[in-house]
């Protein structure tokens, strides 16, 4: 068995011991640099969910792979400029990073053309962080509203929290705003700390190194 494969597995028995919910959370396999020769071995052994940060990489690494097995689902998980978005709509089935009103009406255009409708994420700065992306949390629910109005499929919130050793007082404050705007989704926790991150109702988590090892 492929050490990437056996690391999934020992994290999905981690996820099954702390998961509080009846619905396990989804692993997002992070591949981004990876080569698809390390990530062969998962799709091999059915795993369909994986993550990249560009868009131009996706595209050239998963195109073929995707028009192969159609159960495969690709996440970005990175920053999306808005003249990425008519890429970015045609390989990625889930969108992590909307946090603007422009980027939320390119959007919207763009599916229309393509006649595909990605699955979104609000990205939320949970820390108020001037150089970190997202929309701060008090404008969450009037971002909703306006995306909303646009036919975005939102099924959720994204957050990365402050590295300053408070991971579980952000995970628990962002799992309290999902719950409020009655979010079915939550995408949080990394290879680091998605354990915490599933204690406090993450749904999806975005597990890279823990998985394919350290990156380059």
């Amino acid at each position: 068995m492929h050490n990437t494969v056996k690391n999934l597995i020992y994290i999905e028995e981690c996820i099954k011991s702390k998961a509080n919910h009846d619905k396990l959370p989804t692993i997002i396999a992070v591949s981004k640099t990876f080569p698809i020769e390390n990530i062969l071995p998962l799709i091999e052994h059915g795993h369909l969910h994986y993550g990249e940060n560009k868009v131009q990489e996706a595209l050239d690494k998963w195109t073929d792979i995707k028009n192969q097995n159609k159960n495969i689902k690709l996440h970005l998980i990175g920053r999306l400029q808005t003249n990425k978005v008519k890429f970015a709509i045609q390989i990625f089935d889930y969108i992590h990073s909307v946090d603007s009103e422009k980027l939320a009406i390119k959007i919207a255009e763009e599916q229309v053309k393509q006649e595909k409708k990605p699955r979104i994420f609000i990205q939320v700065n949970i820390g108020n962080e001037q150089q970190k992306s997202g929309i701060n949390k008090e404008k969450l629910s009037d971002f909703f509203n306006f995306c909303k109005n646009l036919n975005l499929d939102i099924i959720g919130t994204m957050c990365i929290p402050p590295n300053d050793g408070n991971v579980e007082k952000y995970f628990s404050e962002m799992n309290k705003i999902n719950q409020e705007l009655n979010f079915k989704e939550l995408s949080m926790g990394m290879s680091g700390d998605y354990q915490e991150a599933i204690k406090n109702n993450a749904t999806y988590v975005r597990v890279g190194s823990k998985i394919f090892g350290n990156r380059n």
